[in-house]
């Protein structure tokens, strides 16, 4: 029915006229239908004859008995092997392929992904170690990446950051793998006390970190601006996006105007991918690292010492340390950190061991309240310790004469059994005093960032000391410092006003 409808207007005409032959042939008188019956010599345009079909010829298939024989070149043909499946239902062996498997970012090709691979395939042996010491970690951080939906990549960044060293140290006072600075710590609730730092503990700094950067991804929907934003602050990366926006301006990774070190760091990450993607290609070797937990948490704890932990579970207090890194004294006050973590092999022996200990104190250590007048030496020769240990175990800075409100010592009669812990304290923070002040005077082209890097202040006291709306050339700034710093990174500030960490690190200098 639909074909009658055609709009083609020679169609319409062929189909009238092929309606009304039909209708004459069927009105034909009978008298002419007798006169072709019976007379031989009918004209024959009367009535068409309808010649009989054309027979169709009979199709015989080809007898291979009749074919002549093949001259041509014969070859052997062999069965064809099975196509190897990849099952994704069952997890890799291999973490590094776990690993791989997740890799979801965006990759970026500049010169400075080619220089750092360059870095690092010329320096293996420290991308061996820093390898070697993320066999510890590496586990946890893709399980948690996992949970939250997030690229792996990112389990690659505490390489960036501190070459997955827990005890990284920055001069802008950043600390453990991801490099938090206290007011970012606290503002992601990682306790800081002189018992315990957060920012150092690997389960809660990497739970700290990868909220964080799910927080400014969020934020502005790019992985790379998300990665810059961690390096740089939040608040700098929205500022040069909507920059670029009024100036009509691309707003991605490598078009925002950036400080040197940021718009290298994305490139670092990118360099370590192409090597874990590809190693030999590279010629860098990854030893295998088991697809399974390396540790596991202990609850429920006594306050304990850390050298008597460690035996407990039978392991160095050097591996012990590396695995609580958080734990700023000798001993563990489980009020504060209430766990600890152990090998995942090491915890049922810790367990029985800890129960043989039954009603033992599990504890040669206690607190001191310094009374008033009294120094350091006085109080290390009290309690049977050098000057040195005291310091040692209440994180005093060695040229430090400061004596704190509490002081950890040890109980009377467990002096003999102080022996040298590893390093395990971080240094502590103390508010800069200024002894002197400078005068500066801006140049044309110089920024808040860059004169704060110059003197290493951070950009809300260089704002609270001059009162300023914006520089101008020959502005006389007054900075207050205690004498000419290195060159460093200022302290950026978060999109909440509080700071951000830095990436500007001591162990970067030296890649160690």
């Amino acid at each position: 029915m639909l074909v009658g409808c055609s709009s083609t207007p020679g169609l319409e005409e062929n189909a009238g006229a092929g309606d009304a032959a039909a209708s004459a042939t069927a009105a034909a008188p009978a008298s002419l239908k007798g006169a072709s019956a019976t007379s031989p010599t009918a004209p024959t345009s009367a009535v068409a004859q309808v010649s009989a079909p054309a027979p169709v010829p009979e199709v015989r298939l080809l007898d291979a008995r009749h074919l002549p024989p093949f001259e041509g070149e014969k070859q052997e043909l062999a069965a064809p092997q099975p196509v190897a499946k990849l099952d994704r239902t069952q997890p890799p062996a291999d973490l590094w392929a776990r690993l791989r498997n997740g890799f979801a970012m965006p990759d970026i090709q500049t010169p400075m992904v080619s220089e750092r691979m360059e870095w690092y395939v010329a320096n293996q042996d420290y991308l061996q170690r820093v390898f070697d010491r993320s066999r510890r970690y590496l586990f946890h951080i893709v399980e948690e990446l996992e949970k939250r939906g997030m690229p792996t990549e990112i389990a690659l960044l505490p390489i960036v950051e501190s070459a997955f060293n827990p005890m990284a140290y920055s001069r802008a006072h950043a600390s453990g793998l991801w490099q938090f600075i206290p007011g970012t710590g606290k503002r992601y609730e990682l306790k800081q006390n002189m018992w315990y730092d957060g920012r150092r503990d690997i389960v809660a700094s990497t739970s700290a970190a990868l909220d964080y950067l799910k927080d400014v991804y969020d934020m502005h929907g790019d992985w790379q601006l998300a990665l810059a934003s961690y390096n740089w602050g939040e608040n700098a990366v929205a500022r040069a996006i909507a920059k670029n926006r009024r100036e009509g301006q691309p707003t991605d990774y490598l078009s925002l105007p950036m400080p040197r070190e940021t718009r290298g760091y994305v490139p670092k990450l990118q360099a370590l991918k192409n090597l874990i993607l590809n190693p030999q290609a590279y010629g860098v070797t990854l030893a295998p690292i088991p697809n399974e937990p390396y540790f596991a948490t202990v609850t429920k704890m006594r306050d304990i010492d850390v050298q008597l932990a460690a035996k407990l579970a039978e392991m160095d207090v050097d591996e012990f340390i590396a695995l609580n890194p958080g734990f700023s004294r000798p001993l563990i006050r489980t009020s504060v950190a209430p766990r600890i973590v152990l090998p995942a092999d090491k915890v049922d022996v810790f367990h029985e061991n800890l129960e043989k200990y039954e009603d033992k104190s599990l504890v040669s250590w206690k607190t001191y309240v310094p009374q008033r007048g009294e120094n350091l030496e006085a109080i290390a020769k009290k309690h049977g310790l050098t000057l040195g240990q005291l310091k040692e175990v209440n994180g005093i800075g060695p040229r430090s004469r400061q004596v704190p409100n509490l002081l950890v010592v040890p109980i009377k009669g467990a002096e003999e059994k102080f022996s040298r812990l590893p390093l395990m304290y971080a240094p502590p923070i103390v508010k800069q005093s200024y002894s002197r002040s400078v005068i500066h005077i801006v140049k044309a082209g110089e920024t808040e960032y860059g004169i704060a890097r110059r003197y290493r202040v951070d950009i809300e006291s260089l704002k609270r000391w001059n009162r300023y709306t914006s520089l101008q050339p020959g502005q006389r700034l007054v900075i207050q410092s205690g004498a000419r710093a290195p060159k460093g990174r200022p302290v950026a500030r978060g999109v909440k006003g509080k700071p951000k960490q830095e990436a500007n690190k001591n162990f970067k200098k030296t890649e160690s």
